[in-house]
């Protein structure tokens, strides 16, 4: 760690911890509730927000900016506030926003400390299940209902044993990703779709073995990055590089089932 940045990363969690369960709070007035949904619209449809978004987002910036005001904070409703520096946090208020207007507790609250490019820190809170998944300078930790024990990933290293999760297959909308996420879907035991952020937490905790998506923003991986790798997973793009620019996403439960995936959705023919 930077000395130059004065981070210790036990007094910073000890900061995080209470503003995540604080907007976990947030959330909970507005899950399963009619709140109103406004469609922000894009390239990919329909692409709801609610106040619980807006006003955890407010929230988490508000009190992060207070307490850390020379470093700079990325969210994904109100983009990126103050002044440039080496370390960054990143705020995805409610990822899987469908989730949480149908009714699903397969969202969770983000939020991710990088420092000089390189994630150290993240937490993804799922207050419905009373659910914390934590990783905090290499040591990962899930807590359920304040019962805390260590992150651990499975043991599978082959595709042909592997759980696979994506979110939802109209995400890979180019033909080289939908080719490549076929030709992968293919080779594996079981696929599923769903989950959102709840399907990197559920590798991080053992459950599932592989996660695969595109179009990810820094701010709904990054958080992840130090959940996966505490737990002992590898996640990176599709290309093996840092996963921090987001992209086609690469998750895995070990380095074996990691390099195995990676192969199959190389190959662009």
């Amino acid at each position: 760690m930077p000395d130059d940045l004065d981070l210790d990363l036990d007094v910073i969690a000890a900061v995080v911890r209470p503003l995540v369960a604080q907007a976990g709070v947030i959330a909970l007035r507005w899950f399963r509730t009619d709140v109103a949904v406004d469609d922000k619209g894009g390239r990919h449809g329909f692409d709801p927000v609610t106040v619980a978004d807006r006003d955890i987002e407010a929230f988490l910036r508000g009190e992060l900016s207070h307490r850390f005001p020379d470093h700079q904070i990325v969210g994904e409703e109100q983009g990126t506030s103050g002044p440039p520096s080496r370390a960054r946090w990143l705020i995805d208020p409610i990822d899987g926003t469908k989730a949480f207007v149908t009714g699903v507790p397969a969202w969770g609250i983000l939020v991710g400390l990088v420092v000089d490019d390189r994630p150290v820190a993240g937490w993804a809170h799922q207050p419905y299940l009373g659910e914390t998944f934590e990783a905090v300078g290499g040591v990962g930790t899930f807590d359920h209902d304040g019962r805390r024990r260590p992150l651990g990933t499975s043991t599978t290293t082959e595709l042909a044993s592997a759980a696979l999760y994506s979110t939802h297959p109209s995400m890979f909308e180019s033909p080289p990703d939908h080719t490549a996420f076929d030709r992968l879907s293919g080779l594996v035991r079981l696929q599923r779709f769903g989950g959102d952020c709840y399907s990197y937490c559920l590798l991080a905790l053992g459950h599932i073995d592989l996660v695969v998506e595109t179009g990810m923003q820094p701010y709904d991986i990054v958080p992840l990055i130090p959940i996966i790798e505490a737990a002992g997973g590898v996640v990176t793009d599709r290309d093996g590089e840092q996963a921090v620019n987001g992209g086609f996403i690469v998750a895995a439960a070990t380095p074996e089932l990691h390099a195995r995936a990676l192969e199959v959705v190389q190959v662009r023919a």
